[in-house]
């Protein structure tokens, strides 16, 4: 923009009829001059075109500057290229797209899908919640070249009706407009709440999507940022009622050898679960997990040298690879950077007898599903799990929060590291 504060308004101009006496159809006439250059706006009542012109008037005395090509005020042509909150949302994830983990990717294009359908001007011709949801995630909030999906008549249809409806994401500045975004990021597609872990992690998406909005110029400061919200119910740690001791680890890994249908069903899930429970690995660093990686002498402790985790996405569109899986660094750590981490003897040999029994996959990974070489599914082991839980654990335990989910094995090994480091420290005081 060509900004100048040197704006005259002149009076209205109203035209006479023409030669033949009709009167025209825009006699009211609005001109004012920017730096020289003469504007005008015509209209059919003297009413519209004084209305226009106090406009005008007002923009002069709140000292905004005038475009001098377009004569507007700098309002004005900020809110004639002001971004809809799609728009800016489909900026936001190309933006991010390239770096991003296949399922931060999904949780992106999940969460901002929220916001961008519940911020429209219009309720007239929506679609279902579900339609729209679907257009959204499978198709509309995508990068472009990655809009694949066929789109169905309703999808379709879909797809146009927010294109034109959209809000102006500056309108979200409005506290009482954000408030709604709020309130729908806590909310299922059914209109039930949904779990505080869950808000949580929408809000923290769209935080960053408004803080998007500043870099860009849609939003003068980020609107969620310093907002205090309750955490009444917001679980942020580990729940102690989860976490097995030494005893009732060992006792569920055993289970893990004769659960489901048939004696040996899981043998192939043993090493996973006891390498999460002895190493501590998350299931993604137990999924990659190579022989290359394994130090497994016949005696003594171990080592696994952890280079990638194998990470699953919700949906090929979201992998670099068009692949269900894809390599990634290890959590929060650069790329090439490693992490040794010692074994005991009991794993040793668990990790010896896998190799032995299973061998390892044509790219040398330990672990995989019984149907292919794929890195065993999340929905896989965690069926497997709830089954062995029945089988190694009492009934009252059982229906406790005891090694609820596999991860629990995790935080179990974290658990008896930190005894063990308690009791030395008590033992040198």
């Amino acid at each position: 923009m060509n900004l100048t504060y040197k704006v005259n308004i002149w009076e209205l101009k109203t035209l006479k009829p023409d030669k033949n006496g009709k009167k025209r159809p825009k006699p009211y006439g609005v001109r004012w001059i920017t730096a020289g250059k003469e504007h005008s706006e015509w209209y059919r009542t003297k009413a519209l075109a004084n209305n226009r012109r106090n406009e005008l008037v007002q923009a002069a005395r709140e000292g905004q500057a005038f475009d001098v090509v377009t004569g507007l005020p700098e309002s004005e042509i900020k809110a004639k290229s002001a971004r809809s909150l799609l728009q800016l949302a489909r900026e936001f994830i190309a933006h991010e797209w390239d770096g991003a983990a296949p399922n931060t990717r999904k949780r992106y294009v999940d969460a901002c899908a929220i916001p961008v359908a519940s911020f429209v001007s219009s309720q007239r011709g929506a679609p279902t919640a579900r339609v729209l949801r679907r257009a959204l995630t499978m198709y509309v909030l995508l990068p472009a070249e990655l809009r694949t999906h066929e789109l169905t008549d309703e999808e379709e249809a879909a797809a146009q009706w927010i294109e034109a409806v959209s809000r102006p994401a500056r309108e979200l500045a409005d506290g009482i407009e954000l408030d709604k975004v709020l309130r729908a990021l806590a909310r299922k597609l059914d209109g039930k709440a949904t779990t505080a872990w869950t808000a949580k992690s929408r809000r923290a998406i769209v935080s960053l999507l408004l803080g998007y909005a500043v870099k860009v110029g849609e939003l003068t400061v980020n609107p969620l940022a310093g907002l205090r919200v309750s955490s009444h119910g917001t679980v942020g740690e580990v729940d102690p009622r989860s976490v097995v001791n030494p005893k009732q680890a060992r006792q569920l890994l055993a289970a893990v050898t004769y659960t489901g249908r048939r004696p040996g069903n899981y043998d192939y899930l043993y090493g996973f679960f006891a390498t999460m429970y002895y190493a501590g690995l998350r299931p993604g660093e137990v999924n990659r997990l190579r022989e290359v990686d394994c130090k497994l002498p016949e005696t003594g402790w171990g080592e696994l040298l952890l280079e990638k985790s194998a990470t699953r996405a919700g949906a090929r569109r979201y992998t670099d690879s068009g692949a269900s899986w894809e390599e990634r660094n290890l959590k929060r750590r650069p790329d090439g950077a490693t992490r040794p981490v010692p074994i005991p003897p009991a794993l040793v040999a668990i990790l010896r007898w896998h190799l032995d029994r299973f061998g390892t996959t044509p790219d040398g990974r330990l672990f995989r599903g019984q149907k292919n070489a794929e890195p065993i599914y999340s929905s896989v082991y965690t069926k497997a799990w709830q089954r062995v839980r029945l089988v190694g654990l009492s009934p009252a335990q059982a229906a406790s929060p005891l090694a609820d989910e596999p991860y629990a094995l995790r935080h179990a090994a974290v658990s008896t590291w930190l005894a063990r480091i308690f009791r030395v420290g008590d033992g040198l005081a």
